[in-house]
């Protein structure tokens, strides 16, 4: 691959470029001129006055070529005078060929840069999350993000606090709920949590936490008991049998924590697989809008949305939270900023640190950017061939001319001395010929 300075180059000024060609076309006309009034005053040096002369002419001739060529690129040197369709047809070529520019540099930028192929060759070259990981460790680039947080978030908050766009996005989203069925979401959750065996998971940790409670505070789960008894109206009950030595409330945390350390001995137990098969059953039920428990879900849902009570509770609490935000990152020492910076720097360090994690977000953000490409880069070639399309001729070639046109009138300086030292060399080939033959 070429490696191509960083440093600016220097764009030859238009206006400058312009006048030293200028200057040098005269020069040399001036001095073709010349040299045919000094032929007529100093015969006897002919000879040499001829070959400065022809020097002089090629000179000439070198810069009204250049000038010629540079000039058809932008414009008709020949004004409204009638011309040959061979000389017509190849004047203004740029702004004539406006559409196939358009079309040419959409072609080149689509074939170039944003074809698949060249996406993902280019992606395949470097390692875009260890560059994002190394970007991120750098404090200054840490503070950047966390800066714009704090300018942003705050100019958000501001925005939805104002009354019409806080009852705007209150109504929609409320709307928006109505609208959602949840029970197919419900079902779904269910069905990853079965199929994975989540459940047992959260089952056997919860009977362990429950089985350990229970043993670890046996003052607390009789008082609870005893609690609970009497609210189901049988504590009296329980309590006349402990006269005649039966503590009943004893026997229920004996019994409970007997069943407790079955289950969880036994990952077939009845009540484990009736646990299991009745979220099956909900699973399923949930999946079918017209069953009774998807619109029981769905109507208990639209009754808490008609609630007003709990939409103004549901607004405070929300926007109470994000005058809290608000407030913090406004703060020089915000915690959350402070937070956020650590949090940043520190998930840098472990994309650098864990490779299969990067080569993970390599593959899918190529797979992403190639599948971008492959869906938008006809759109976006077509996005350039149109702007192209709709610039005006005239601030295209001033823009073209700005840009380039520096360079191009050099050209016409090079012209007239190219022209000159041939002109200079074929007089000097002349006049020898002519001397010996």
């Amino acid at each position: 691959m070429t490696d191509y300075p960083h440093d600016e180059v220097e764009v030859p000024s238009l206006d400058r470029s312009r006048k030293l060609a200028t200057i040098a076309l005269i020069v040399a006309i001036v001095c073709w001129i010349i040299l045919m009034v000094l032929a007529k005053i100093f015969p006897d040096y002919v000879w040499l006055i001829h070959i400065l002369m022809l020097s002089a002419e090629a000179g000439v001739v070198g810069g009204l070529a250049d000038w010629y060529a540079i000039t058809v690129l932008f414009r008709n040197p020949f004004g409204k005078i009638p011309l040959p369709k061979l000389l017509r047809d190849h004047t203004e070529i740029i702004p004539r060929n406006k559409a196939r520019i358009a079309e040419s540099m959409g072609r080149f930028v689509q074939e170039n840069f944003l074809s698949p192929t060249v996406v993902q060759s280019s992606l395949n070259k470097i390692d875009l999350s260890l560059a994002v990981g190394q970007w991120l460790q750098q404090q200054q680039n840490s503070q950047k993000i966390v800066d714009v947080v704090q300018f942003g978030v705050p100019k958000i908050f501001e925005f939805v606090e104002q009354h019409q766009i806080s009852q705007f996005i209150q109504d929609n989203s409320i709307q928006w709920l109505k609208n959602t069925k949840f029970n197919h979401l419900l079902s779904e959750m269910l069905r990853a949590v079965l199929d994975n065996d989540f459940h047992q998971e959260m089952l056997q940790r919860g009977l362990d936490m429950a089985h350990n409670w229970v043993r670890n505070n046996p003052e607390r789960t009789y008082q609870l008991t005893e609690k609970l008894f009497y609210e189901l109206g049988v504590g009296t009950l329980a309590k006349g049998a402990t006269w005649i030595g039966i503590d009943v409330q004893q026997r229920t945390i004996n019994a409970f924590i007997s069943k407790v350390e079955q289950m969880l001995g036994n990952p077939e137990h009845p009540w484990r697989m009736q646990l299991e098969e009745q979220a099956r059953r909900i699973m399923e039920q949930l999946a079918d809008n017209d069953s009774e428990l998807s619109i029981q879900l769905d109507d208990s849902k639209n009754q808490l949305l008609e609630s007003q009570q709990l939409v103004n509770f549901i607004g405070s609490s929300v926007a109470i939270l994000c005058q809290a935000i608000k407030q913090d990152l406004e703060q020089e020492n915000s915690g959350i900023a402070s937070n956020l910076h650590a949090v940043i720097m520190q998930l840098g360090q472990n994309v650098e640190r864990n490779q299969a994690v990067r080569e993970v977000f390599n593959q899918r953000f190529s797979q992403i950017a190639v599948q971008l490409s492959n869906d938008y880069s006809d759109k976006v070639i077509r996005f350039i061939s149109e702007r192209i399309h709709e610039w005006d001729s005239h601030e295209m070639i001033d823009k073209i001319e700005t840009e380039v046109g520096g360079d191009l009138h050099m050209i016409r300086v090079n012209g007239v001395v190219v022209g000159a030292f041939i002109g200079l060399c074929l007089g000097i080939f002349r006049a020898l010929v002519e001397h010996f033959i």
